[in-house]
C-alpha cells in the first residue's frame, strides 16, 4: 500500500484503459517520459524539480541508476517493420533542439564520464528539425561542447551511419567505439517479410568498412530467429553472416508476437522448439566471437568507466574485472590482461 505502481512503456500506450482499470495501478504512462514519471509520483516528493523540453523528456542532472549516463534525443520511429509496435506506441520521430541536448550533457557531464544517447531511432535525429540536422552533426557538437566526458550510442541502423558519424566512431577520442547496429535477419527473403529496408548486401559492406577503419570495435546486433517464413535456408543465411562479421556479442531474440502488428497473422509461423535451437545456435557463436576479440584486447590499454567498484566498462563494450577496487563512476586508463579466461584492468 505504500508503493506507487507506474506502468509505462509501448504496452502501456496501446493497453492504456486495460492498466487503468486495475485497483493496483495508481497510474500510466504512454512511452517512456520521465517528466510524466515525475508527475505521477511527485505527491511522495514535494521538492522535486521539473525542466520540460519539447517532446516531453526532463532536462536531466544525473542518473541515479548507474554511473553512465542515458541522454534522449529522440523519441518516436517513422519506420513499419513487420514484427515492431513501437510505431503504433510511440507515433513519427520527434527530435529535440541540438542546444537543448547540449545543455543537457553539460549538466550530466557533471557527474557522469560517460552518456549515452538514446531514443526510439536515433539515426533518424534532426530529419524533423527545421533546419534539418543529422546524428553525425549533433555528436560533432557535443564532443566540441563537452570534452570531458566520452558519448556512447545507442542502437543504430546499418543505412544511417553516414561517413560523418562512422569516422567519429571509430577515430574520434571523445566517442567510444562500440556500435550496436540491429540486423534483424541475415536472409533477403525475411528482411522483405519484416519490411526492413536494407538488403544482407547492404548490411554485411557496411558493418564490414566501419569495422575495417576502426582499431578496435566492440560490436553488437540484435537478431530475431523464427520470423514467420524463415525456412533453414534462410536462417542458414543469417548463420553465414554472423560468421562473416566481426561481432564481439549479440543480442538474440526468438520470434514473439506483439499485438497489432503485421507479423502477428502471417502465415507459417515457426514452431517455438524450432526457433529455440536456431537461438541457442548464433548464441554460442556469439560467445565464441566475444571470447576471441577479448583475446586480442589483452596486453592493450583501454579507457574504462568504473561501475559499482570492482568492476567497469571499457569504451568497446567489454565489462572487466578490476584487480583493485576504484571510485565508482570514475574514469582511468588501465592494461588488460585475461585472467581463468576473464578479462581484468590491471
Amino acid at each position: 500500500p505504500e508503493i506507487d505502481v507506474i506502468v509505462a512503456g509501448c504496452s502501456a500506450a496501446m493497453k492504456e484503459s486495460d492498466y487503468s482499470a486495475m485497483d493496483e495501478v495508481a497510474a500510466v504512462i504512454r512511452g517512456h517520459d520521465p517528466t510524466q514519471v515525475a508527475r505521477a509520483v511527485a505527491h511522495r516528493f514535494p521538492t522535486l524539480d521539473q525542466h520540460e523540453e519539447a517532446i516531453g523528456g526532463a532536462l536531466l542532472l544525473s542518473n541515479k541508476r548507474g554511473h553512465r549516463a542515458w541522454l534522449k534525443i529522440q523519441d518516436g520511429c517513422d519506420r513499419r517493420c513487420a514484427f515492431c509496435a513501437t510505431k503504433i506506441a510511440r507515433g513519427a520521430s520527434r527530435s529535440r533542439a541540438l542546444d537543448q541536448v547540449v545543455d543537457e550533457a553539460r549538466t550530466l557531464a557533471q557527474k557522469h564520464h560517460e552518456i549515452v544517447l538514446t531514443g526510439v531511432h536515433i539515426g533518424h535525429y534532426g530529419k524533423d528539425l527545421d533546419p534539418k540536422l543529422t546524428l553525425g552533426t549533433l555528436l560533432e557538437h557535443l564532443v566540441d561542447a563537452v570534452p570531458t566526458a566520452r558519448f556512447r550510442l545507442g542502437s543504430i541502423e546499418a543505412t544511417e551511419i553516414d561517413e560523418k558519424l562512422g569516422d567519429l566512431v571509430t577515430q574520434h577520442s571523445g566517442v567510444t567505439n562500440h556500435l550496436h547496429i540491429p540486423m534483424q535477419a541475415g536472409s533477403d527473403n525475411v528482411l522483405r517479410l519484416m519490411q526492413r529496408w536494407h538488403t544482407r548486401a547492404q548490411y554485411h559492406d557496411r558493418v564490414a568498412e566501419l569495422a575495417e577503419h576502426a582499431e578496435y570495435l566492440g560490436l553488437g546486433a540484435d537478431i530475431i530467429v523464427g520470423f514467420p517464413g524463415e525456412t533453414d535456408e534462410d536462417f542458414e543465411q543469417t548463420r553465414r553472416l554472423v560468421e562473416a562479421l566481426p561481432f564481439t556479442y549479440l543480442h538474440v531474440f526468438p520470434y514473439s508476437k506483439r499485438d497489432g502488428t503485421k507479423a502477428a497473422t502471417m502465415p507459417d509461423q515457426v514452431p517455438g522448439d524450432i526457433a529455440a535451437a536456431r537461438s541457442k545456435i548464433l548464441r554460442e557463436i556469439a560467445i565464441e566471437k566475444g571470447s576471441a576479440y577479448c583475446r586480442t584486447r589483452a596486453g592493450e590499454t583501454a579507457d574504462i568507466v568504473v561501475e559499482d567498484g570492482d568492476t567497469g566498462l571499457t569504451g568497446d563494450y567489454l565489462r572487466v574485472s578490476l584487480i583493485e577496487p576504484l571510485d565508482p563512476g570514475s574514469r582511468v586508463q588501465r592494461a588488460l590482461a585475461l585472467r581463468d579466461a576473464e578479462l581484468i584492468a590491471l
